[in-house]
């Protein structure tokens, strides 16, 4: 379990040439957009995709031996800097504990990507190693701004340098330090329901969602309340919550955010730059986050 920032090992920091893996341990995907995100990452680095990256097994990416393989590929292979994820979608968590985390544990690498990428940045985090949240390669190939695509390339290739999110809204004022974790709310709420989700005390809580009802985000919420995760943050930084929209009572995403999590006491802010809306900035999730107020700063890691 990792108790304090300085625990946690970066992997190191790539550079220019660098072999990526691309893996899809989730849902299928739409072929071009796959490509157009390859072409831009091929600009920077060298590629290790599986031709059965286009595998479609219903709603996922190939059948759960395919996709594991897969995945165990990118993490044994010693000349892998970083996996990155193909798309989000659904089904990481059916491969989490199928995938050789010891080789990981040896040789650390970046882990980058988001939505149900989230199940792997928790089990990493929870190993001590620090991962990227940053858009999955299919995202790469919309229309990703510059100052996203250069938030990323600075996780990956300058991990020491600092970075900040300004003007946030703020719920709670207040100020708090520690390592930042977290991502898609649901599948945080997943893994807590697993047994799988380490909060280390002090940390700060990072989340964001998309098209989930205000009531389904008050139950994912509440469940970590009541599992006592949230009294373990010294802070909270919500993202999107894209598509949100309110039912037939009326009561936004927004209110639900903010009525729950106003007694615990920590600092909590809102909107801030990552999610399944734009923009998606890239972070490190395991290097140390600071709110003071309406600012979060980052001290990246030192490789």
């Amino acid at each position: 379990m990792v108790h304090d920032p300085r625990d946690l090992r970066a992997p190191p920091a790539l550079a220019p040439g660098a072999l990526v893996a691309v893996v899809a341990p989730a849902s299928p995907f739409d072929r071009e957009e796959l490509l157009r995100g390859l072409a831009w990452l091929r600009t920077r680095y060298r590629l290790k995709v599986a031709s059965s990256i286009l595998s479609r097994t219903g709603y996922l990416a190939g059948d759960d031996d395919r996709r594991a393989a897969e995945l165990a590929s990118a993490f044994v292979d010693p000349e892998v800097s970083a996996v990155v994820f193909a798309r989000g979608g659904y089904g990481t968590m059916r491969i989490v504990d199928r995938v050789p985390w010891s080789a990981l544990d040896a040789r650390p690498k970046w882990l980058v990507g988001f939505s149900d990428a989230t199940a792997l940045h928790v089990v990493a985090n929870a190993r001590g190693v620090a991962t990227v949240h940053a858009p999955n390669v299919t995202g790469l190939g919309r229309s990703i701004t510059p100052a996203e695509r250069a938030a990323l390339l600075a996780c990956l290739e300058r991990p020491d340098q600092r970075a900040a999110w300004r003007g946030l809204e703020v719920f709670r004022r207040g100020s708090a330090s520690g390592p930042m974790i977290g991502g898609n709310l649901a599948l945080v709420a997943a893994m807590a329901a697993a047994g799988r989700l380490v909060v280390p005390e002090g940390a700060i809580l990072a989340l964001e969602d998309v098209t989930e009802r205000p009531y389904r985000i008050d139950r994912m919420l509440t469940s970590l309340r009541l599992g006592g995760h949230l009294a373990r943050a010294s802070g909270i930084v919500f993202g999107g919550f894209t598509q949100c929209d309110p039912g037939p009572d009326g009561v936004l995403a927004s209110e639900v955010l903010r009525e729950r999590t106003r007694d615990l006491g920590v600092p909590v802010v809102a909107g801030a730059p990552f999610g399944h809306g734009a923009p998606n900035q890239a972070f490190i999730l395991g290097g140390c986050a600071t709110i003071d107020d309406d600012v979060v700063s980052f001290d990246r890691l030192s490789n």
